[in-house]
């Protein structure tokens, strides 16, 4: 089974503190407040998140979890800003645009990798923080693995200078577009907007502003051999377009069971000709702004092999 787009391996971090990070508010409209108390929120997302690891497992889909050890990090549980693996033992660690988000970098993440996963590289951009540029991972870039493009939002989370470097370096093509909601709102992560699978991808065309370069992205996407799967802002607006495409068992595609509700039949038939739908139920979590796919950060590096005991 090819699993260039679809990793089989993942980490998570389990949230200790997590709360609607008050940094990023102002330019993320899928933060919502919650009405319980900041002990109750926590638990509910720590709760939400041990049923959501245990699902992708028993779906065959390995997952090394890590406990956040902050007290400041309220967006601990989306690692997939701050770090990307890639196919040929590639690392990348990222620059973060708010403040707290900084902190949730680790080294033993890290040291993970590099013990069980054979990495070569290393590459840290996270020290141009100092210049004000962020480039936040695979929530501010869509990449197709296959393609070798990077889809990426202009905004605050997506230097583009940063971005051509990270292409340059990583070999991606970058394309980037504006976007913005029904209510002209700039989409502050390309990964809620959309999502790339092996055989299809999830994207809302509507919300690319210029459509020129709907056209074209749409185009491009059917070029790389993808059924485009064309959301609505409404569907967005219930992280359908924040899924992704693992390898367990078999291929299966992970979102919110909000996201799979917010789909119609003839949209999952779609998606099911290739991967299962896996859904995973975290209310909580999803009032930070981010959902399934901002949860995992996948491990696109070959496994080192086993010394025998």
């Amino acid at each position: 089974m090819n699993t260039l787009q679809a990793p089989a391996a993942a980490v998570m971090i389990r949230p200790h503190h997590f709360c609607s990070n008050p940094e990023t508010r102002d330019d993320n409209a899928f933060q919502t407040l919650s009405n319980r108390s900041a002990t109750a929120t926590s638990e509910a997302a720590r709760q939400e998140f041990d049923k959501a690891v245990a699902t992708l497992r028993a779906a065959g889909v390995c997952v090394h979890v890590f406990d956040d050890t902050g007290t400041d990090t309220p967006d601990s549980v989306f690692p997939n800003n701050w770090f990307s693996t890639h196919a040929g033992g590639h690392v990348a660690i990222y620059p973060m645009f708010a403040p707290n988000r900084r902190k949730e970098r680790r080294a033993d993440v890290i040291e993970l990798l590099k013990r069980l996963y054979r990495v070569q590289e290393v590459v840290d951009y996270s020290g141009l923080e100092q210049d004000d540029l962020a480039l936040e991972g695979t929530g501010a870039m869509v990449l197709d693995h296959i393609g070798r493009i990077a889809y990426t939002v202009r905004s605050n989370r997506a230097d583009p200078v940063l971005l051509e470097r990270f292409c340059t370096h990583f070999n991606f093509e970058p394309m980037a577009f504006e976007a913005r909601d029904q209510a002209g709102r700039d989409v502050y992560h390309t990964n809620v907007l959309m999502g790339i699978g092996t055989e299809f991808a999830l994207i809302c065309l509507s919300m690319i502003t210029d459509p020129a370069r709907r056209a074209s992205i749409a185009r491009r996407l059917e070029e790389t051999g993808r059924e485009v799967i064309d959301l609505t802002p409404e569907q967005i607006a219930n992280f359908a377009g924040n899924a992704m495409e693992l390898t367990g068992h078999s291929r299966v595609l992970a979102l919110s069971a909000r996201a799979l509700d917010a789909l119609r039949p003839a949209q999952i038939a779609v998606i099911e000709r290739s991967a299962r739908p896996v859904p995973l139920h975290i209310p909580t979590i999803e009032t930070a702004g981010g959902s399934v796919r901002c949860m995992i950060a996948g491990i696109h590096l070959s496994p080192r092999e086993r010394t025998p005991s």
